[in-house]
């Protein structure tokens, strides 16, 4: 079944290309069915490639989704066109005004920031205190996985000596868990990040439970014990092209940053890279929507405060 999309999103011709089925608004409202509701926190700079690239992912599930794409009121996006946000966004405030079955908020580059000096944090802390009770299921990602640790756990962040930078081995820590149902034993994730949470604070925090690690043994995946939190601290979502992208943006600008590790053929840059994750994040979405939202989140969605 498809995401349900304005018929004149960027996005939608990209994902037609690929054959992903998508549906305007005009078509969904002829069809007697209750698609999950699904809101975006997009933090991102570069939001466009970040909509077509979750997007992708929701897409590919047999289930019709409903896409709200969220913009923050209290921050200024640069690297987006204002005519943009305001036609396929709505403001922050708008989800105070709706339920939902999930809610996904992205990663964003204030890793190296405190939480508190963010110029969106105040408004971001009222949406994830509005989801414990008004939506079914939360995925954080990456620095947004970070702000929800600290946020509803107070685990802190920390700086690494250097940046988390490449396609890193990942282990299960669980023997079965319905969110990684049919990954292998040991499965690839993007990373890039210059902070980690301690995997001490988050085993010492009786209501998680971490599901996954990486080779370097930090914390890939966790959840809280109701399955209404998930965190994820890599970026499952990224195109083949997006580290690529992000080192050859930091060379140019004379940074100092390492080849991103198992990434380039042979460590060599100027060679194509090749994608070894797609399989690993259509699991892992799929299984987000069928085992932690869809499966569980009640058909009235007014019903999800009294679950």
């Amino acid at each position: 079944m498809p995401i349900r999309i304005q018929s004149d999103l960027p996005a939608r011709t990209a994902l037609e290309d690929e054959n992903i089925f998508v549906m305007t608004d005009e078509r969904a409202e002829k069809q007697e069915i209750r698609p999950l509701k699904i809101a975006i926190v997009n933090l991102m700079p570069t939001k466009e490639a970040t909509e077509l690239q979750l997007l992708r992912l929701l897409g590919n599930t047999p289930l019709q989704i409903d896409i709200s794409l969220v913009r923050m009121e209290a921050h200024e996006s640069t690297h987006v066109s204002s005519d943009h946000l305001e036609k396929f966004y709505i403001p922050s405030s708008q989800i105070f005004e709706n339920n939902y079955d999930g809610l996904i908020i992205t990663g964003a580059p204030v890793e190296q920031m405190p939480f508190e000096k963010v110029d969106y944090w105040d408004e971001l802390c009222r949406i994830m205190d509005y989801a414990k009770k008004n939506i079914y299921s939360t995925l954080y990602i990456c620095w947004g996985a970070q702000a929800g640790l600290y946020h509803n756990y107070g685990i802190k962040k920390h700086d690494l000596s250097q940046k988390m930078f490449g396609i890193f081995k990942n282990y299960k820590t669980v023997g079965t868990d319905p969110l990684l149902r049919g990954f292998d034993d040991v499965f690839p994730v993007p990373t890039s990040r210059h902070t980690t949470v301690s995997r001490n604070d988050v085993l010492t925090e009786t209501d998680l439970t971490i599901l996954a690690e990486n080779s370097d043994g930090d914390v890939t995946i966790c959840k809280s014990a109701d399955n209404r939190s998930i965190f994820m601290t890599g970026h499952l979502e990224y195109d083949t092209e997006t580290l690529a992208n992000e080192y050859w943006r930091d060379r140019n600008k004379g940074l100092e940053i390492q080849i991103p590790r198992n990434y380039f053929p042979e460590d060599d840059a100027k060679k194509k890279p090749t994608n070894t994750w797609r399989s690993t994040a259509h699991l892992f979405y799929s299984n987000w929507l069928n085992y932690y939202v869809y499966q569980d989140t009640p058909f009235d969605l007014n019903n999800v405060k009294n679950i």
